[in-house]
């Protein structure tokens, strides 16, 4: 082996040790203090498993309210699509007869128990007399009888008056329920029957306050659906979100033609800007797995490309990730990233440190 001599010419690629020609040695340049971005340390949390299926959105509460009286209608208040608070009048019919049959109920009344007061005091005053054995027990049972027959024919006449009052009561119909107006079946002045056979369709309501999703889900996922009954309606927009499941029912037969399962999801409505015969995604719980999460503003978009920068010791770096479901405001990770790195949360800020950092390196 050669060695080298101090002073003299080395040849180029040659590793010089100035230290054994005793001059102090060159030290390497510091590495970058770690940034003092504010940043998060992804950790990987516990989550269900999910089956995303596309169903079509139903009220839960839909009824189409039918005809119970004769008459011809009068009003109509509310057009389809018009939202109605519950106990609003939808339909209002005429009502002369009614009105007329209800008089005569009440004269009715008024004549049987006027009779019936007359028959009860005729059998007091019989009994009163019988007491003394003055008259025959002939005589007072057919007062009595008399008296009885009186107060049946009350009874009657009160139970007419109160059938006649219902059908005053059906000239007006209201809503059941709050909700929407989805089909109207009649026209002002259109003349409808009580039936028989089939009572008359007036108007079909649905309520937006309880919805569910029907969902058509292969056999095969079916017995996990069943085991968890946890879902989410997942809904499109600037900001995705999802809507919790209130209730999950299995249907217990499936398609002979398709061999799947209808599953219902219920929600709550309010505000989810969702009505009947909308299609949306629903995703079922069928498992628990982990997964990693990080906030939305972290991300950073680069055309198609999506990454976060990564806080290290050294410094701070773009790295790629691929993101999978949004919900409010974190976004999943499927790949790109391991639990325990450290992410900046505030992506310009890491920028203008990398820039600081070049600008100080020189070119």
């Amino acid at each position: 082996m050669r060695t080298l001599a101090c002073g003299k010419a080395i040849a180029p690629g040659a590793l010089l040790v100035l230290a054994a020609c005793g001059h102090p040695a060159t030290q390497p340049p510091p590495a970058s203090a770690a940034p003092a971005l504010a940043s998060l340390v992804v950790k990987a949390e516990p989550a269900a498993e999910r089956q995303v299926w596309d169903g079509t959105v139903e009220a839960v509460n839909a009824a189409v309210l039918s005809a119970q009286t004769n008459a011809r209608v009068l009003d109509l208040p509310y057009d389809v699509n018009d939202v109605v608070p519950e106990g609003a009048v939808l339909v209002r019919f005429t009502d002369v007869e009614q009105k007329s049959a209800s008089r005569a109920a009440q004269a009715q009344i008024a004549a049987a128990r006027a009779a019936y007061t007359d028959a009860r005091l005729n059998y007091e005053r019989v009994a009163a007399i019988a007491a003394k054995g003055l008259i025959a027990r002939r005589e007072l049972d057919q007062a009595l009888a008399q008296r009885d027959s009186a107060r049946a024919a009350l009874a009657a006449a009160e139970a007419t008056s109160r059938q006649v009052g219902m059908q005053a009561d059906y000239t007006v119909v209201r809503a059941p329920y709050a909700g929407i107006v989805t089909h109207r079946y009649v026209e002002v002045g259109e003349s409808v029957q009580a039936g028989p056979p089939v009572p008359q369709r007036l108007i079909a309501l649905a309520s937006l306050k309880d919805l569910r999703v029907t969902a058509q889900v292969p056999q095969s996922s079916v017995d996990a659906i069943r085991r968890y009954r946890a879902a989410e309606i997942l809904l499109d927009g600037p900001e995705p979100r999802s809507v919790p499941a209130t209730k999950v029912t299995v249907f217990p037969y499936a398609d002979p033609a398709t061999h799947s399962f209808a599953v219902r999801a219920e929600f709550k409505g309010d505000g989810t800007g969702l009505y009947p015969g909308m299609t949306v995604k629903v995703a079922f719980a069928t498992g628990q797995t982990e997964h990693l999460r990080v906030p939305a503003g972290a991300l950073v978009r680069q055309g198609e490309l999506q990454g976060v920068y990564v806080i290290g010791d050294a410094g701070v770096t773009l790295r790629q990730v691929r993101v999978g479901e949004r919900d409010g405001g974190s976004v999943e990770l499927l790949a790109g990233l391991d639990g325990g790195e450290r992410i900046a949360l505030d992506p310009p800020a890491a920028v203008r440190w990398l820039t600081s950092q070049r600008q100080r390196s020189g070119p």
